[in-house]
């Protein structure tokens, strides 16, 4: 059971092992893009080129997919990503229970956006856990758990990439392990738990009255979605990349004023620190270098100010 394409090596781990997959499990096709064009995903793909039969349920719990996926049987269920928190009517049809491949240390990260948060929340290390499903969300005995290093110049799409390779072979692992009854479930300590919820779009928009290094976390949580925005002169202005630096500047300049633009960047006060933009792209245009576009830019404006 898995949608995004952080689920697909783990799909593709599975079959390169041999084992049998009966079913792909996966959200509902939904429209995408400006023209809201209707795609597969890409394991719903992989699925059908190996003729593996697909299910889309929109709400797993209705009893009409319990009854769907109990006659189709099987010895386990792996998800990864799923979207759905699994009911006990479902966790009760693997012969052997269900395998979830997380994205982070639990208990560390719970939820639906692990690894943004991470970024967000400045960690130097992250992983991924494999562990068995029950009722809750993430909450489950842990069984095996992988680590990697976030460096300073990772951003989602490299962390991901890292990630989801990790947790097929991890899964793999844990998969043959648990068949030869050699791995011991351990409980998740409840109060070294925290929580990564789903993203929401306005969480994007850039304060400048937070420090550089938050804002530098986040525009690199968060690129390409929902992305990092503010307005220059009442225009809305995406931040794609940036760098930042702790220096101080003038304590009377308001936070989120351009202080300083070159060739390579636009230089903004924060509440500490200075972020340094390198890439934009205004409304409607294309995504750009600052050496495309600052000679067009102002020293003085104060960004999301107007």
């Amino acid at each position: 059971m898995g949608t995004p394409d952080f689920a697909l090596p783990c799909l593709v781990g599975m079959l390169k092992a041999g084992y049998t997959v009966n079913a792909v499990i996966t959200q509902p096709d939904r429209p995408k893009g400006r023209h809201n064009i209707v795609e597969y995903s890409n394991i719903k793909k992989k699925a059908i080129e190996h003729d593996i039969p697909v299910l889309q349920p929109e709400k797993i719990r209705k009893k009409e997919w319990v009854d769907i996926i109990s006659k189709i049987g099987c010895d386990l269920v792996v998800t990864c990503a799923f979207g759905q928190i699994l009911p006990k009517s479902i966790l009760d049809i693997p012969t052997y229970g269900t395998i979830n491949v997380h994205a982070s240390l639990l208990p560390k990260y719970r939820g639906a956006s692990p690894m943004q948060r991470a970024i967000i929340e400045g960690e130097t290390v992250t992983g991924v856990t494999t562990m068995l499903t029950d009722a809750g969300m993430d909450t489950g005995d842990m069984l095996l758990k992988m680590e990697t290093e976030i460096t300073k110049e990772d951003d989602i799409c490299s962390l991901h990439d890292r990630l989801s390779m990790m947790g097929a072979n991890l899964l793999i692992d844990t998969i043959r392990l648990y068949e030869q009854d050699k791995i011991t479930p351990i409980k998740q300590d409840a109060d070294k738990a925290t929580y990564a919820p789903m993203i929401k779009k306005e969480e994007g928009r850039l304060d400048f009255n937070q420090e550089s290094y938050r804002l530098y976390n986040l525009v690199r949580a968060f690129n390409p979605w929902p992305g990092t925005f503010t307005t220059y002169c009442g225009k809305l202005m995406k931040v794609i990349k940036a760098e930042y630096s702790e220096d101080d500047y003038d304590k009377n300049v308001a936070n989120g004023t351009v202080i300083a633009i070159d060739r390579d960047m636009m230089s903004v006060k924060c509440q500490k620190g200075i972020l340094h933009i390198t890439e934009l792209q205004f409304e409607d245009k294309k995504r750009m270098p600052l050496c495309q576009c600052g000679h067009n830019m102002t020293c003085g404006i104060v960004l999301g100010g107007c």
